[in-house]
């Protein structure tokens, strides 16, 4: 491909009142839901990196929604979340999303989700008295194979096609000449033609995902894209937001699943449903083996459930001292089941279990197939993966957001519009609400619809507003394009096109990134472990590697997608570090240590850390926010 083809793409400018940027699940509730309260009075533009039946976390499907409450109350909610959570948590925001997602998954099973329900109650939709199969206190059993394209679909049918742009990575949120701290626009890039999109807008939802890979992974060679979660998310929520200047919460916080090894598989199914139990390579188990060692970390000792984290932190002191491997005893739980149960009902109870994959996460069936495992006959091993991060599952890293004006919130927790961040104009959801974890699909999907009401009465407040882009469109075009300029002026000064002393490919730029990552801010290479002595060389690093990103190269457009998603990683890596080397305690052990501050400190740490980087200069400022329960907070029940 010569330079003339590739190196000047054509700008596209487009105006619109609101721009969705991401295809997920927060995304198609914000799309949904901003048309019914627009009408035809608001152009909505949504723009996705990847196509949206099969776009975001929901990709390959799921066989479960993990949050709905039916009999639970939102104070519940609270304190589940609360306790998962080691205490640090928005109730306003959580609050928000308990007393609405019910019927978010009312409307997923109206446009024709399949939801498991009681014989007693089949056929009878959840709104009208049906009763689901529950594998938890706050999870029902689904059929999902299509969750993503069926709630694509309704998303589509509310905005109309011709307002939907597949296939293009919005890459920069872009800040209003005229008014300070006021969001504009945003920039993008085809990924399938040479063309960049310039977009105008009165307000943006940014709602790309969170952070995966921005780790080393546990797997390698030709296992590199096996991950836990989806592959594409680069945390380009997280890297635009800050580069705007808006306030980041909470991203020190990652989450370490305890996933089946290599495949990655979920394991929540085999607890709850299949009532397996998780063993050392003795047969002990280690949550009650260690539980003395918990208490030392359990200000809310009395959880119904070990709180995501201390399981790991238990489970890491077996494999530390020894006793690995750890293993899901999937043998013993099916000959449980099978001393109540007909053949024919264990012969389903088995067909549960491979579909459970086949669902979610269809490597790990072809994992277990490979390896001859029969999950009835051969226990599998547990393995803590590499972090993520992310706001919607069992973390709440994010950015920081106005809450609802209705609760009895400080009133530093709500500046006008739900789901706003700090810059005027731009909103998040999902994935990029800190300080609000365990939404999941059907929660990430309300608090999309929240934003995109919200948005449509932020639009009529400011029906006024003229967008005026802070920015030149030629120097932008400029700066997206910088690794094709690099690769055409280059690639002829060595014989290898890969190795090149003046530019970096984005896969070695990413292995740089995850390796600085793993080594010193707290991966699976040192047992999750890391210091202020670690995190200053790593930050050290990231800092060459950050003048290094103006070397990255692209030789195609997919290419370039990869170098702006590594980018994004970068940045997303600095904020997780910089949070980490702030917050001096161990907070979320089984997560992350901080060796040098090995303990919970409940006195000067149980705050909020926030964050903002200057959009001008570059510098961050970090800084505690008090913390307030709105929830009484007597953890007894509160289990998932």
């Amino acid at each position: 491909m010569s330079e003339g083809t590739f190196g000047n793409p054509e700008i596209i400018e487009i105006e619109t009142d609101i721009l969705l940027v991401g295809g997920g699940m927060a995304a198609c509730g914000a799309a949904y839901e901003s048309r019914r309260w627009a009408g035809d009075n608001l152009k909505i533009t949504l723009v996705d990196k990847a196509a949206m039946d099969r776009s975001g976390a929901v990709a390959m499907g799921l066989s479960a929604i993990n949050t709905y409450l039916g009999d639970n109350s939102p104070d519940d909610y609270c304190r589940m979340v609360s306790a998962d959570l080691m205490g640090i948590t928005r109730d306003d925001l959580v609050y928000d999303v308990g007393r609405h997602v019910d019927g978010t998954v009312h409307l997923f099973e109206e446009w024709g989700l399949p939801i498991w329900k009681s014989k007693e109650t089949e056929g009878v939709p959840l709104k009208d008295g049906g009763k689901p199969v529950r594998s938890g206190k706050w999870q029902i059993m689904i059929n999902g194979e299509s969750y993503k394209p069926i709630v694509a679909e309704a998303a589509k049918k509310a905005l109309g096609i011709e307002n939907i742009m597949e296939r293009v990575f919005i890459v920069k949120l872009l800040l209003d000449e005229n008014e300070d701290n006021r969001i504009a626009g945003a920039v993008g890039l085809s990924v399938r033609e040479h063309k960049l999109y310039v977009f105008k807008a009165n307000a943006v939802l940014n709602v790309a995902g969170g952070a995966v890979n921005v780790f080393r992974p546990r797997s390698i060679g030709e296992g590199m894209g096996r991950t836990w979660y989806p592959v594409w998310n680069a945390g380009s929520t997280y890297a635009m937001a800050a580069e705007v200047g808006a306030e980041l919460t909470m991203m020190e916080n990652r989450f370490v699943p305890c996933r089946f090894k290599d495949g990655y598989g979920p394991v929540g199914a085999w607890f709850l449903l299949f009532k397996s139990k998780a063993t050392n390579g003795f047969g002990e188990d280690y949550t009650v083996k260690n539980a003395d060692m918990l208490k030392d970390f359990a200000p809310y000792d009395t959880a119904a459930v070990i709180p995501t984290c201390l399981r790991n932190h238990a489970m890491l002191k077996e494999m530390k001292e020894g006793r690995g491997p750890i293993l899901m005893d999937t043998p013993t739980a099916m000959a449980k089941l099978a001393e109540t149960m007909t053949p024919k009902e264990v012969k389903h109870l088995e067909a549960e279990a491979w579909e459970d994959f086949l669902d979610m996460c269809i490597g790990q069936a072809g994992h277990w197939a490979g390896m001859n495992i029969r999950p009835e006959e051969t226990a599998s091993e547990l393995m803590p993966t590499e972090p993520y991060l992310l706001g919607s599952h069992s973390g709440c890293c994010g950015i920081w957001v106005s809450g609802p004006d209705d609760l009895n919130s400080p009133a530093e927790w709500k500046w006008g519009y739900n789901r706003m961040t700090t810059v005027k104009g731009l909103f998040t959801a999902g994935d990029g609400v800190g300080a609000s974890g365990h939404k999941f699909s059907s929660g990430s999907h309300t608090e999309g619809r929240i934003a995109g009401k919200e948005m449509v009465r932020f639009c009529l407040d400011h029906k006024d507003f003229k967008p005026v882009l802070h920015a030149d469109i030629d120097a932008l075009a400029e700066e997206i394009y910088l690794p094709v300029r690099n690769y055409f002026e280059h690639k002829d000064k060595t014989t290898a096109e890969d190795i090149n002393p003046f530019y970096i490919t984005p896969k070695m730029f990413q292995m740089r990134l995850q390796k600085y990552m793993d080594e010193y801010c707290a991966g699976v290479s040192t047992y999750y472990q890391t210091n202020e002595k670690l995190l200053k060389i790593g930050l050290h690093h990231l800092e060459m590697l950050k003048e290094d990103s103006k070397n990255l190269r692209a030789k195609d457009l997919h290419e370039l997608m990869r170098a702006w998603e590594n980018y994004h990683r970068l940045r997303t890596a600095e904020a997780h570090l910089r949070h980490i080397l702030f917050r001096e305690e161990t907070r979320y052990p089984g997560f992350f240590y901080r060796a040098d501050y090995p303990d919970l400190n409940e006195a000067e740490w149980k705050c909020f850390v926030n964050s903002r980087m200057d959009p001008e200069t570059g510098e961050w400022t970090l800084k505690k926010v008090p913390h307030v329960d709105l929830v009484e907070k007597s953890y007894a029940g509160s289990g998932h």
